[in-house]
């Protein structure tokens, strides 16, 4: 938990101390209590899961279903308005926004919401939408509208979204904060 709040004070400038964020963040309370109802979950317990997930949801303005996989140092920052559906992968080191979501466009069984893979950036707003791919260290821009794959190393933006800067692989892990790139060419 303490890596998580470090990587959180590393990327929000408006966090002033540890303590403020463990008190104040509502991001950290919807992760802390979704690890809580996923291990219910695993535990075949879903009612007592779907309990636990409630509650945080009318605490923190963030819906995660207790079955979506999330990584390590996932920040939500501002949070309100974010879902993260039943079949949602998300990676290390993502940055979500407010309003963001990560839905499903099928009423089948199996995988139907998206994978966002490692320290990608999702835009407020953005609504990434079906069994698809967000690559690694990716940007959704704001209000993004992403129904097909997006290749690593990419921003995408618009409605729909589309591809607006393709990177080489970074080497570098400086944080560049935002979904939204402002050196669009």
């Amino acid at each position: 938990m303490f890596n998580l709040i470090k990587s959180i004070k590393k990327r929000d400038p408006a966090a002033n101390n540890y303590l403020e964020i463990i008190f104040l963040y509502p991001g950290l309370h919807a992760i802390l209590l979704h690890r809580i109802a996923n291990c219910f979950w695993n535990l075949k317990l879903s009612f007592f899961a779907k309990i636990i997930a409630y509650i945080s949801r009318m605490i923190t303005g963030i819906e995660i279903h207790p079955a979506a996989k999330i990584g390590k140092n996932l920040f939500i920052d501002h949070g309100m308005g974010v879902v993260i559906g039943e079949t949602s992968i998300v990676g290390n080191n993502v940055l979500i926004y407010h309003g963001v979501t990560l839905g499903g466009t099928s009423l089948t069984k199996g995988k139907r919401h998206p994978t966002i893979k490692d320290d990608a950036i999702i835009g407020a707003g953005a609504k990434i939408l079906g069994p698809i791919i967000v690559g690694k260290q990716s940007r959704v821009g704001a209000n993004a509208v992403v129904t097909r794959n997006v290749e690593d190393f990419s921003t995408v933006m618009g409605i729909p979204a589309k591809v607006i800067k393709k990177y080489e692989k970074k080497s570098s892990k400086t944080f560049t904060p935002y979904g939204t790139p402002i050196d669009i060419d």
